[in-house]
C-alpha cells in the first residue's frame, strides 16, 4: 500500500468531531448566548413600550377624528368590561364612546370601537380619574396631560396630549 493511499484512508475514517472540539464549540456558543440574551430582552422590552405607545396614539387619534367628523363629543377611556369607564388602569382595553357618560357608564350603542389591552406595559394618566374627552372641534381642552408607560427592564416612555387634542412623544423614561 502506498503512502498517499494510507493517508486518504485515515482521513476518510475520521468522521464527526472529537470531544474536545465539541466542548470548545459549546463553550463559545454559550458565551455568545450569554452576551446576546440581555440585549435581546432589552430590545423586546423597548418594542413592547413602543407598541403600547402606538396603541394609545391610535385610540386618541381615532377619538379626535371621530369627534371632528361626527361633530359631537367623543370619549376615550379604558374599559375592561366594555360597559363603563375605569380610568385607573389605562393598559386595559380602550373604548371610544360617543357623547357624554352618565357617571362612568355608557350606553352599549354609544360604543364605537374597542382597542384590545396592552400586554405587559403599565400605563398611567393623570390623577383625577377622568377620561379623555374630545369636543366637536377635536380639542381636549381641560383634559390634557401626560401618559406614562412603564415596561419591563426599566424601559418607559411618555406621551403628551395637548389641549388641541394632539398627541406627541414625550421623554424616554426609566421606570
Amino acid at each position: 500500500m502506498d503512502v498517499a493511499h494510507a493517508s486518504n484512508l485515515a482521513v476518510s475514517r475520521q468522521r464527526g468531531l472529537t470531544l474536545l472540539e465539541l466542548l470548545v464549540v459549546i463553550a463559545v456558543a454559550s458565551l455568545l448566548m450569554g452576551w446576546a440574551v440581555p440585549g435581546l430582552q432589552a430590545m423586546n422590552a423597548r418594542q413592547e413600550v413602543a407598541a403600547e405607545a402606538h396603541r394609545l396614539r391610535v385610540a386618541l387619534s381615532l377619538g379626535r377624528n371621530t369627534a371632528i367628523t361626527r361633530r359631537t363629543s367623543v370619549i376615550v377611556c379604558p374599559s375592561p368590561d366594555r360597559q363603563r369607564c375605569n380610568t385607573e388602569d389605562w393598559s386595559a382595553p380602550l373604548a371610544i364612546v360617543l357623547g357624554p357618560l352618565s357617571g362612568n357608564d355608557f350606553a352599549p350603542d354609544a360604543l364605537l370601537r374597542v382597542l384590545e389591552d396592552g400586554r405587559g406595559v403599565s400605563v398611567s394618566y393623570r390623577q383625577d380619574s377622568k377620561p379623555v374627552r374630545f369636543t366637536q372641534l377635536g380639542r381636549s381642552s381641560g383634559h390634557n396631560g401626560t401618559f406614562r408607560l412603564c415596561g419591563r427592564h426599566g424601559q418607559g416612555a411618555e406621551l403628551v396630549l395637548s389641549n388641541f387634542g394632539r398627541v406627541r412623544a414625550g421623554n424616554t423614561i426609566s421606570c
